[in-house]
């Protein structure tokens, strides 16, 4: 700010008011004003239109976005208006210059801005000897202030040194103060200038405190900082003392410990020679380096892999064979796959480790089986979860150069095996995503490509790791996510999801005694009945595999050592006929998907991530115009079905005997129930098909048929896939009959015996074929029942 000589002008009595927030204007300085609020505005504007003579008085709280008058502080500044100009946002600029240090005496209007009436304080400039003193006083602290440092520019000094006024001085030096408001306004609100000076004295004292105790701190730190120097050269004088008297200092030491690691570690001659290289860097570099400890991680990580090491393998096949079919009931092709390795291998020297893919449901055993793999082979067992992963760095590490960078987690994972040749899980391959930071799966190609992954690259190692002898093997719910490529590069192996016997027989053997033991229980506590058992797989829950089995028996068992601890001696049957008391009401219905016939609904059936699923396929005409009506929350293949079998129906209208022109007369609604969850695919076509030509019949759907099948516009009926797991499906629902293509009778195979031997098939190629097999005749029977009828 600059200091300015002035004319001696006439303060008005009655001024316009500006409220300041955080700033306080002192006599004799031109500073810019920023005006903004509307208030201040009107005062701004009305100070133009008289004498340019406005009051300033600063706020008690700044934050105070609409002061009122027990706001302001009492005394403030009168100030002349310089120069002003308006900003296109509706705000101000102004140059004001202070007067004279002003009284507030009242307030005479409030609206559309302050106005006030004052007394000018005089200013009493007594220059005695001891105000003298003060002054000298002051601009000694002044100088002083700017020697430690205080950022004081030079001709503010100047400008001080040939002040001669002990009021102006003592305003001038506490405007460049960094003083708090309050302080500010103190030294405003002296009485005279020599209590001005004192105040402004007592103020500048403490802030040279301040900076003489930064100065002495600064001090220390060159100081402590000439000292690491000064050690520095003295060790290094001291290292080639040892040198030449021939004793190793302690650096040296470890460096021989890492020369003598990476010689064990039996790298590879390019690994073995990129280690020494960044050996021979980290013995020539200053312990004290940030860059060593780099080093050191990096040289820790290649030492820490295994080169050469390698688990020794079990080639019995028939101990192999025993030790998969103790931990897994079922499962017969992924154990046939197994053995034929180990078969392959047991006669070759050197093959490389195949890549299996094992997609199904959720609770089917396809990551416990990889532990099972491991110990039938004697081999290591890793698992990484690719869920969510979405970094490439994940997997193939970050370069060096990064801060805390670290091998990607295929490094890791191998680094943690101890061995070269684990069998390596890589879980829910199908969840893994892209975005900015690169596509983990196209890192995935690399791995789990026999013929590329005998030299893996990390970003962070640098040099190629093998991993061609290490059996890779990945899980998925669904092949739909993965990209082609990756899916290309795998060995598919499909799980299904187990039968009723099954599941009883997993309980038996596996799930209880498990649940069981973990409950702290034995034999002698707990007996879950066959039929007990069977009840809860049928009433209780309804998936692929089984998880939510093992749950109901884990709350079983929960409430069994409740009673134990509670001091019950007897050992507790879990039978059918008291099951409610342990697990509450029954979840699901067994028994036919529908319970009796009825017109107009039919039963499909569904693929799902947990596997199959019945559904139900409701048809109905109302009066209208012809309008085909879809929910469900059905998607755009499985729209496109509904119209085709609606298309269908019209061109066999004659056959079927409905009146030809239903279409134009009637809307026809398709609702497929569970309209919270999301359905799509063509494998609907012949039930919804079926369900609208019960519907324009009249006659009923067997309840105790199923259908799945995709329709054409002449009525053919197309294969679909997931068959195995919508039989299975089909028989937990308590289904009789199911109708499929007959181009998928060859997938049967893949149905168990006792599946196949409790349901009759019936394979179709046309659509006049289910409807003859799943339609009865229209006659008033007694089981028929219109929807919306309580059934008797």
């Amino acid at each position: 700010m600059i200091e300015t000589g002035k004319e001696e002008l006439v303060i008005p009595e009655e001024l316009p008011l500006i409220p300041l927030r955080d700033m306080i204007i002192f006599p004799n300085l031109v500073v810019p004003l920023f005006v903004g609020r509307e208030r201040s505005i009107n005062a701004l504007e009305a100070a133009m239109k008289e004498e340019h003579i406005v009051a300033l008085v600063t706020q008690k709280i700044a934050d105070v976005q609409e002061p009122e008058i027990e706001d302001l502080y009492q005394l403030g500044t009168a100030a002349t208006i310089m120069q002003e100009l308006k900003i296109p946002d509706g705000t101000a600029k102004a140059l004001v210059e202070g007067l004279s240090r002003i009284q507030i005496v009242e307030f005479t209007q409030t609206e559309p801005y302050f106005r006030v009436r004052i007394k000018v304080l005089d200013e009493e400039e007594e220059k005695d000897i001891e105000v003298e003193a003060l002054m000298r006083n002051l601009v000694s602290q002044f100088e002083r202030a700017a020697s430690l440092g205080k950022p004081i520019p030079q001709e503010v000094l100047l400008a001080t040194a040939n002040i001669d006024e002990p009021s102006r001085l003592a305003d001038f030096i506490a405007f460049h103060l960094n003083l708090k408001i309050d302080e500010k306004q103190r030294i405003i609100e002296a009485v005279n200038a020599r209590e001005r000076l004192e105040r402004v004295s007592t103020f500048l004292s403490r802030e040279l405190e301040i900076l003489e105790i930064g100065s002495k701190i600064q001090s220390r730190v060159k100081e402590q900082l000439t000292k690491t120097q000064k050690e520095y050269f003295l060790r290094e004088q001291l290292k080639a003392i040892h040198q030449e008297l021939g004793i190793a200092d302690e650096q040296a030491a470890e460096i021989d410990e890492l020369r003598a690691k990476i010689k064990a570690a039996k790298m590879p001659k390019p690994v073995n020679e990129k280690a020494l290289k960044e050996l021979d860097r980290l013995a020539k570099m200053p312990q004290a380096a940030a860059e060593s400890s780099v080093i050191r991680t990096y040289l820790d990580w290649l030492i820490g892999l295994p080169w050469q090491k390698k688990s020794k393998q079990k080639l019995d096949l028939k101990e192999a064979s025993k030790i998969l079919d103790e931990d897994h009931y079922g499962l017969e092709h992924v154990k046939k796959r197994v053995l034929e390795y180990l078969a392959v291998h047991k006669l070759t020297e050197k093959m490389r480790g195949p890549i299996l893919c094992f997609v199904g449901p959720p609770g089917t055993g396809k990551t416990s089986i990889g532990k099972s793999i491991a110990r039938s082979l004697g081999r290591k067992f890793v698992r990484i979860s690719l869920g969510g992963v979405h970094d490439e760095a994940e997997i193939r590490g970050h370069r060096r150069t990064y801060v805390g960078a670290m091998p990607g987690r295929i490094v890791q994972a191998i680094q943690q095996a101890g061995t070269k040749n684990p069998v390596f899980m890589l879980d829910e391959i199908d969840k893994v995503g892209a975005d900015f930071r690169g596509d983990p799966t196209a890192a995935l190609l690399e791995v789990l490509d026999p013929e590329q992954n005998f030299a893996f690259s990390d970003h962070y190692l640098e040099v190629p790791f093998d991993l061609s002898d290490v059996v890779f093997i990945t899980t998925a719910n669904m092949l739909e996510t993965v990209p082609p490529a990756l899916r290309d590069r795998m060995e598919v192996i499909p799980y299904s999801g187990y039968t009723e016997e099954d599941k009883v027989h997993i309980a038996t053997e596996y799930l209880i005694p498990k649940q069981v033991e973990t409950h702290g229980l034995t034999d002698k506590n707990i007996l879950i009945e066959e039929s007990a058992l069977r009840k809860i797989i049928r009433e209780y829950t309804r998936e692929a595999g089984v998880r939510d089995i093992e749950r109901k028996i884990a709350s079983i068992c929960r409430q069994v050592a409740r009673k134990v601890v509670e001091g019950e001696k007897k050992r507790l049957k879990i039978a059918q006929k008291n099951l409610h008391d342990y697990l509450g009401p029954s979840q699901f219905r067994y028994g036919l998907a529908e319970e009796a016939d009825e017109v107009g609904v039919a039963t499909g059936l569904a693929w799902t991530e947990a596997g199959g699923d019945v559904l139900s396929v409701e048809a109905t005409t109302l009066s209208g115009k012809g309008k085909l009506i879809l929910t469900g929350h059905l998607g755009e293949v499985m729209r496109e079905s509904a119209q085709a079998a609606v298309s269908y129906v019209r061109s066999r209208a004659e056959v079927l005997k409905i009146d030809k022109h239903f279409y134009s007369e009637f809307d026809t609604h398709i609702h497929v129930p569970g309209g919270a969850i999301p359905k799509d695919g063509p494998s609907a076509g012949i039930t919804m098909a079926t369900a609208l030509a019960s519907t324009l019949t009249k006659r009923p759907v067997k309840r105790e048929l199923a259908m799945t099948g995709e329709i054409t516009l002449r009525g053919r009926v197309l294969p679909i896939g997931g068959v195995k797991e919508k039989v299975l499906a089909a028989h937990r629902a308590g289904v009789k009959e199911i109708i499929l293509p007959e181009e998928n009778e060859k997938d049967l195979e893949l149905v168990s015996k006792e599946v196949r031997e409790e349901l009759k098939f019936h394979f179709v190629d046309h659509m006049d074929q289910v409807l003859e097999l799943a339609l009865r005749p229209e006659t008033p029977a007694k089981r028929i029942r219109q929807p919306g009828k309580q059934a008797k």
